[in-house]
């Protein structure tokens, strides 16, 4: 049985943001949406999702290249005074892992996210990380120890076949997406081991910010069986934080893919069947 889960990733980043999220979960196939707690517009992301009672949220956490939720002078080790994580992730990912203060600010952090998630008063549906940073073994770990404090059932496998993206378009893979894909067995390791629920794939990686209609309605056409995640970075427009941050990439783009009748058509063609964490977490 196919079953796919059609997320957005960076909720809370911005009001472009917000306002294509809100458009693709009502006009669109989009179900599912990653909250950055400590988002500049977090507040006004909050506001749309209780509006929306059938969109599911999860926390999208926040370990790299983004805003920290406590003050910087409680994780003096972690950011900076402007409160940002570095955009380092080989020296965050040496960090993390061998020195213990460090590690012990990046624990008090994720806590505190789950914390400020939990305030939010919205169900918590799920939880990954920016960058995918939960793929670290020391960050995947403090999060599904925070996560189920606060109820977490399903995290997200950045696992991506090959085969999909070479029957749906252009696609060169290389050893470093071989490597990648050995590496999310631990944190499925993690994750089963503390029982939660994962996705078997995941597709987002290999053409972020470039999941454009064509190349995603070709894919959802050549779904494979188990359980899938497409997740997208809508946006509106793109504003002057998002054009820092992530300069190439074409927010409205996948903003138009997730409300094209061409997606919708791929995923009826493949007999994938749309559904959510919770509803998956339920089911196991």
């Amino acid at each position: 049985m196919k079953r796919v889960i059609i997320s957005a990733d960076d909720f809370g980043l911005s009001e472009e943001v917000n306002e294509a999220i809100e458009i693709a979960h009502r006009d669109g196939l989009l179900s599912t949406a990653s909250l950055m707690v400590s988002g500049p517009a977090a507040a006004d992301a909050v506001r749309r999702a209780k509006k929306l009672p059938d969109l599911r949220v999860g926390l999208h956490l926040v370990a790299i290249e983004g805003p920290a939720t406590l003050p910087p002078a409680d994780i003096p080790l972690l950011v900076p005074q402007d409160g940002q994580f570095p955009s380092d992730q080989l020296k965050l990912g040496v960090e993390y892992f061998f020195r213990p203060a460090v590690r012990r600010e990046l624990a008090a952090e994720i806590e505190a996210q789950f914390r400020a998630f939990a305030a939010t008063g919205l169900a918590l549906d799920h939880a990954n990380a920016h960058k995918h940073m939960h793929l670290h073994p020391t960050v995947g770990r403090y999060m599904i120890e925070s996560g189920l404090r606060h109820g977490l059932r399903a995290i997200r496998v950045p696992l991506e076949p090959p085969e999909p993206l070479y029957a749906a378009g252009t696609y060169t893979d290389t050893l470093g997406d071989a490597a990648l894909r050995r590496w999310t067995g631990l944190l499925r390791h993690q994750a089963h081991k503390a029982g939660l629920v994962t996705n078997d794939w995941c597709f987002g990686l290999a053409w972020s910010g470039h999941m454009t209609t064509d190349r995603v309605s070709a894919l959802a056409a050549h779904l494979p069986d188990g359980l899938s995640e497409i997740y997208f970075h809508p946006a509106t427009a793109k504003n002057k934080l998002l054009q820092k941050l992530m300069p190439t990439y074409e927010h409205e783009a996948e903003f138009r893919t997730l409300c094209a009748p061409g997606f919708r058509s791929g995923l009826t063609h493949s007999g994938a069947v749309p559904t959510t964490w919770t509803d998956v977490a339920r089911a196991s």
